[in-house]
């Protein structure tokens, strides 16, 4: 690996996720602030100023002397900056702006960007008015820092259009900055595959300023553009994105930034089969008192699917999903296996609480355990006399009939009629959710004789659940499977995460993480240790994705314990090509270039 030498002097990297977390930038910005600071002397991430989140990351710090000038005259108009250290790997520097002074100017800021870049934002909202502010803050922030330091060379990097105002800024004033934009996905793009439409089928033909204006987000768009147009360099962090940016904005981008993760921190392939053992055993836990109060089958033939993220039914690929998960159930019933397959939706949703029947199940199951926990020196002090006094242990020499009669009464207790819940908690509308009812409408409803048992489970898997009480990583490490079938998914941080796990997993050629990997994947058809099988979904019909995605997860249920061994083993390989030691280099290329082409434009002015 070629390591490139850092030209930048100062590096400034602004995003609205800096010590807020919103969605993914803010695991990327996170992630890779160790690496940044092994190649920047002077590195400083920049974001909003909440209270309650800073109290949480921030460790106040004095400010550099070269910045307390520019911090103390921006007090003086009101924008407070507060300095320190983030709670994160490698403690890089922060500086969180408290922009609110700047509310009563923001027709006046709007103002300027119509005037110089034709950004209409006449009906926009707070959604676009508050990252605005909080962007001319950084602006003059920065304005006021570079003259400090006039003689140094800058470089400024702005994740997506909510950070992007300082481009345009310091275009307009000429200020000495070296410029890159990135856009994670585009705002048109998201939001035309949101609504349903065939993003990639009209790519090529919509008017991108007029779908912006139908799809009212015209305002977002059109700063977005403007960036992407302005900036010294222009990037994206992947080849599916870079071909949505040059359409949809304009620009090709010069430099792929891929998203990357810290491997070192996550456990090693030997760490992850220990971890695999105790956290699936909390998972059959759960199985055990969600399932048998109706029924039961036998968990040791059980696998454990799941998709985890943002409730995007399309985006997210849920819909193929579960056609391709009724048609394994219909598959495996004909066939009258053992194997039984529990899918998990661990999929975040409004809820109203846990259901009481859910709640009921795991108490009674509990109350069973314990009892026969306290029992359970007695019993073995039986058994173990029965084995030295060379008798068979039996029913009746284990358990008292007290014993017996109580635990059949907590049975009765626990036994229930009809089939088990398919959400464990109450969610707004769930007759017309388009999840639920998808589910039903498949026929994936958890009779007693499906193969395919589902589970949707709309709680943040934050360890504090109330029922399998696993944070994310440990869920994921109890499982065999992450599915993760994307239509739009510019990068796509799940499978990557769940590959870094030990765990395999299926991604698409419309993710930035799948069309990334595709190349490193075996590439014999009878290897069956793909470790992350990659869903074709380009310019293909939504059957043929159903289709495919069947055959993976069908394949997938036939493996024998020693296929998956080596499923995990290639999926943990393949996660680590994507550490953040090696995808640094790209974001160094990228403020390199922005200082040659900075320079350019002022030899240019100066001819």
């Amino acid at each position: 690996m070629t390591t490139k030498k850092a030209k930048a002097e100062y590096l400034f990297e602004a995003s609205w996720e800096v010590c807020n977390k919103v969605g993914g930038i803010y695991t990327v910005v996170k992630s890779k602030a160790y690496v940044m600071k092994q190649h920047y002397k002077n590195y400083f991430l920049i974001g909003p100023y909440f209270e309650e989140k800073a109290r949480v990351g921030l460790d106040l710090k004095h400010p550099p002397a070269e910045f307390k000038q520019a911090f103390d005259e921006l007090e003086e108009e009101g924008i407070k900056c507060y300095y320190g250290e983030w709670d994160a790997d490698g403690s890089p520097n922060i500086i969180l702006i408290d922009f609110k002074a700047l509310i009563s100017k923001k027709d006046e800021i709007k103002y300027w960007f119509w005037n110089n870049y034709q950004i209409d934002s006449i009906n926009s909202h707070w959604d676009f008015e508050e990252p605005m502010l909080w962007s001319w803050a950084v602006a003059r922030l920065l304005e006021k820092i570079s003259a400090n330091i006039k003689n140094s060379s800058i470089v400024g990097q702005f994740h997506e259009w909510l950070a992007g105002f300082p481009i345009l800024y310091f275009k307009k004033k000429q200020i000495n900055i070296a410029t890159v934009f990135t856009t994670h996905a585009t705002i048109l793009g998201r939001s035309v595959a949101g609504s349903g439409d065939d993003l990639y089928g009209v790519l090529e033909t919509m008017n991108p300023q007029d779908e912006a204006y139908k799809k009212g987000v015209a305002d977002k768009f059109l700063t977005e553009r403007a960036c992407a147009n302005n900036a010294d360099i222009f990037t994206t962090v992947s080849e599916i994105t870079a071909i949505e940016s040059a359409k949809i904005l304009g620009r090709k981008p010069e430099v792929i930034l891929n998203n990357g993760l810290t491997l070192r921190k996550f456990p090693t392939i030997e760490e992850t089969s220990v971890k695999h053992l105790t956290t699936r055993d909390k998972i059959r836990e759960f199985l055990t008192y969600h399932f048998f109060p109706h029924y039961t089958f036998d968990l040791t033939h059980n696998l454990t699917f799941f998709i985890v993220g943002r409730y995007e039914f399309k985006n997210k690929g849920i819909d193929v999903m579960i056609e391709a998960l009724a048609k394994l159930n219909e598959k495996l019933k004909t066939e009258k296996t053992k194997r039984n397959i529990a899918v998990f939706f661990w999929i975040p949703m409004g809820t109203k609480g846990l259901k009481v029947e859910v709640f009921e199940n795991k108490n009674y199951y509990r109350h069973i355990k314990n009892y026969i926990d306290w029992h359970s020196q007695d019993i073995l002090k039986r058994i173990v006399e029965d084995i030295v006094s060379s008798k068979t242990p039996s029913i009746s020499s284990m358990f008292t009939e007290e014993f017996l009669q109580d635990l059949k009464k907590d049975l009765i207790q626990f036994k229930r009629q009809g089939n088990p819940s398919i959400c464990t908690h109450y969610i707004s509308d769930e007759k017309n959710d388009v999840l639920i009812k998808s589910l039903y409408d498949a026929g994936l409803d958890n009779k007693a004789d499906d193969k395919v048992k589902v589970i949707v489970y709309p709680v943040y898997l934050d360890g504090n659940d109330g029922m399998i009480n696993l944070p994310y990583y440990d869920a994921i490490a109890g499982s065999h499977l992450g599915i993760f079938p994307s239509y739009y998914e510019p990068w796509g941080y799940t499978p990557v995460e769940t590959a870094a796990m030990g765990v395999s997993a299926v991604t698409t050629d419309l993710a930035g993480f799948g069309r990334f990997i595709e190349s490193k994947v075996p590439k014999k058809q009878k290897e069956k240790a793909k470790g992350i099988y990659i869903l074709k979904r380009y310019n293909r019909s939504k059957q043929e994705v159903v289709d495919d995605l069947y055959n993976i997860m069908y394949e997938f249920s036939h493996l024998n314990h020693q296929e998956r061994v080596q499923n995990k083993i290639e999926a943990k390989n393949l996660a680590s090509t994507v550490d953040w030691k090696f995808f640094v280099q790209n974001y160094v290329d990228a403020h390199n270039k922005a200082l040659v082409n900075l320079n350019k434009c002022k030899a240019n002015k100066e001819i």
